[in-house]
């Protein structure tokens, strides 16, 4: 099992005041850390128009710093909002990224959740799904032959003949692609195309366990080069996690940090301004309630709470990789001293 991060560059107002400049050198720390402790991956996440969730806008400009930042540490997008942006322009950069990085970087996908960021950049925010299911095909295609020749509602592109698509990645076929999927409609496109699933932070175990089940049962048809994704078949849960000498210390560290989080997020800048949402996923959602949340949700307590709980959640979904979620509440050092504690006494314990 591998263990990563989702970094989202969030800030923190009260050490990172406005216009939030300082978040990135916050973030960037964190993810050296992570790389230095051993932590498999670490994904970075496009967002606009908002202070209250993330501010980083283009991931693969701040991917090809991080080349140079990291040496292990494996580097990707989850996720690049794919209806807004061009997929020809995705593939070019996503090739070129696993160069810089020396065939480290993996390509996450997803069609969006917040209208207000499909308002901003002129996006009809109810058809994200449509634009999104006619550009992942191509995609796979341009990463693959390095070649395009489309005529479609969304997108039109014609590199054939003497020209082709540079540059080429170093891995081969091409890097790993992923998609995030929550509804029975994107996992089935995800298992069709053979993309690894990237799967929410917010559902319950019970909910993922399903959901993972649709994905196999609808993986066992994909054949031909979509099965030769190096990512296919693998499914990356992400879950909100603190780990502290006892479940005790755990809740008294965390619990003010990720109630923040929780009234903010449902808040005008974030949640108030969402798509709908699974039923599902409203256990995160609905009142805040810290021992349900630790129950069904949330990954908080002491190393052996921590570990038994990952052991659970791989063998009810099968999930091959953990992505460690937090809010930037915490503190700078003290959420550095939580993931030295995760990677020295957790990790090794649930490879």
């Amino acid at each position: 099992m591998q263990f990563g991060i989702l970094f989202t560059s969030q800030p923190n107002p009260d050490v990172e005041p406005y216009p939030h400049r300082d978040v990135h050198q916050r973030v960037t720390e964190q993810i050296v850390a992570a790389d230095r402790l051993g932590f498999d991956y670490a994904w970075i996440a496009e967002h606009h128009f908002s202070s209250g969730y993330g501010i980083l806008p283009d991931p693969f400009v701040y991917l090809a710093y991080l080349a140079d930042k990291t040496e292990r540490l494996r580097l990707g997008t989850a996720v690049m909002t794919l209806p807004l942006n061009d997929p020809l322009r995705v593939v070019e950069n996503a090739a070129f990224i696993d160069i810089l990085t020396n065939g480290r970087f993996a390509l996450g996908l997803g069609s969006g959740y917040r209208p207000y960021e499909f308002a901003g950049l002129g996006v009809d925010f109810e058809r994200r799904r449509d634009i999104q299911e006619e550009a992942l095909p191509l995609v796979l295609e341009m990463l693959r032959t390095h070649r395009v020749e489309h005529r479609g509602a969304h997108f039109s592109y014609e590199v054939t003949g003497e020209y082709e698509i540079f540059p080429h990645s170093v891995q081969q076929p091409h890097p790993p692609l992923y998609l995030a999927a929550g509804t029975e409609r994107s996992i089935g496109v995800a298992a069709k195309l053979g993309l690894g699933l990237l799967m929410s932070s917010l559902a319950p175990v019970d909910v993922l366990a399903q959901q993972t089940a649709v994905y196999r049962r609808e993986a066992q048809s994909t054949t031909g080069p979509y099965s030769e994704n190096p990512a296919f078949g693998t499914v990356d849960v992400a879950r909100w996690v603190y780990v502290a000498d006892t479940d005790e210390q755990a809740r008294a560290e965390s619990e003010a940090g990720v109630r923040r989080h929780h009234q903010h997020f449902l808040g005008k800048q974030t949640f108030g301004h969402l798509g709908q949402v699974t039923n599902e996923s409203s256990v995160m959602l609905g009142d805040f309630d810290y021992e349900r949340l630790v129950d069904r949700v949330f990954l908080h307590g002491s190393v052996d709470t921590v570990a038994r709980r990952i052991e659970e959640l791989q063998a009810k979904t099968g999930c091959s990789a953990l992505t460690v979620h937090y809010p930037p509440y915490y503190g700078h050092e003290q959420t550095l001293k939580m993931l030295r504690l995760f990677a020295e006494q957790v990790i090794p314990r649930c490879r």
